[in-house]
């Protein structure tokens, strides 16, 4: 088939063609003494983007599950308490691993289209005067539903009540793309992954720990290896890994930081939220709706729609992959079926999220879809008009 096949899941994302670039050299020696003069400014870099200033970053050669799991067994002990979340396939899956890892999980469970529950955070918290919660878990962006969290309001609960619970994040669908401010938020633990708003392939996963992590880590009794602090401290310190790191992934993440630190991080974020708009414009104009119930918990890197009754939206992402060349994102575990998502995050400008709006619509008239052609694209393209930053040209 002729042209492009267009990549519009929540991740992985497009890759900028300088990160790529930055990614073909051939192998290189990762014990040579000029390794660390690309690793040792990465190291400081990546902080920037998590706002990171006291703390530091762990760049694990993983996925962001590997970051979830040694952020839990360096910084907690086997039987801790936890307080966490479930509203999403992904929120689920870290409280699924926290009880595989030997935790005691006070998991809350909400409404799928809603977020972490802050009055109920709130009442835990209040209520445990004995401080057996050891951490406080929040999913920044729960990338099944398309539902953002309110970091800064878990912060405020623990500090309403003086509560010394560490607080994790996990902002792998966020950190990059979406305001996050760790050590304004007084977050312990921030993970994310390459794939997403740091525009490279799959395989490294980020770990941000503030000091207080890093002192609980000192003490934490949970067994750990592959992903212990002690040995990246050690080798990391000098710019080196305990084991092989994955080096052309390191390569492009030094294209990918040059890029975020060229646009600005709050320019990055404005984007993201003006494209997220778009798509929003479209689905009313589709008369259809998004899966997070309110506008408070409205994603600016992941759009999950509803596909209306009689619809199998699994239908929906063949025929966008089969006729158009266009991989949109499936429903996961409780809304199989019942949503697609458009990923609109990383390297994206308006007229990729017009190519995906396009497809969708035309997908979801081929699907049985009732809806005006055209009325969604059109609805983006009078949204993107009317905010664009640069002045139109009068006639003359």
């Amino acid at each position: 088939m002729a042209g492009f096949t267009h990549l519009f899941i929540p991740g992985p994302t497009n890759i900028p063609e300088q990160v790529r670039q930055a990614m073909n050299l051939p192998m290189e020696d990762m014990r040579a003494s000029s390794f660390p003069n690309l690793t040792l400014p990465l190291f400081e870099d990546i902080k920037k983007v998590f706002k990171n200033e006291t703390g530091r970053v762990f760049i694990y050669p993983s996925s962001g599950t590997g970051a979830w799991e040694a952020a839990m067994t360096n910084v907690l002990s086997p039987g801790d308490r936890v307080l966490m979340s479930r509203f999403g396939q992904f929120s689920h899956l870290w409280v699924d691993m926290a009880e595989r890892l030997g935790f005691e999980v006070d998991v809350i469970d909400c409404e799928w289209g809603t977020g972490v529950p802050l009055e109920l955070y709130a009442e835990k918290l209040r209520a445990d005067k004995a401080h057996r919660i050891k951490a406080v878990f929040c999913t920044q962006n729960e990338t099944a539903t398309g539902v953002t969290s309110d970091v800064a309001g878990c912060r405020a609960a623990l500090d309403a009540v003086k509560h010394p619970a560490l607080l994790f994040v996990d902002g792998v669908s966020s950190i990059g793309s979406i305001d996050f401010r760790q050590e304004e938020w007084g977050v312990d633990c921030a993970v994310s992954g390459s794939q997403k708003g740091f525009m490279l392939p799959a395989g490294l996963g980020f770990l941000s720990v503030s000091q207080k992590a890093l002192a609980a880590a000192r003490v934490a009794k949970h067994r750990h290896c592959y992903f212990s602090f002690d040995d990246m401290i050690r080798t990391n310190d000098a710019g080196f890994f305990p084991y092989t790191p994955a080096t052309q992934l390191l390569r492009g993440l030094r294209a990918s930081l040059d890029l975020i630190a060229e646009e600005g991080l709050e320019n990055i974020f404005a984007r993201h939220h003006r494209l997220a708009e778009g798509v929003r414009k479209a689905v009313d104009a589709w008369g259809l709706k998004l899966c997070a119930k309110a506008p408070q918990w409205h994603s600016d890197t992941v759009s999950a729609i509803l596909v209306p009754e009689g619809i199998d939206s699994a239908n929906v992402v063949k025929r966008a992959y089969n006729a158009y060349q266009t991989s949109l994102g499936g429903g996961l575990n409780k809304v199989a079926g019942k949503v697609f998502r458009i990923g609109h995050l990383g390297w994206l400008n308006e007229v990729m999220v017009l190519a995906s709006l396009s497809a969708a619509e035309m997908t979801l008239l081929d699907c049985g879809v009732r809806l005006a052609p055209g009325s969604g694209v059109a609805a983006a393209i009078e949204h993107f008009r009317r905010t664009a930053d640069m002045p139109v040209a009068k006639a003359a």
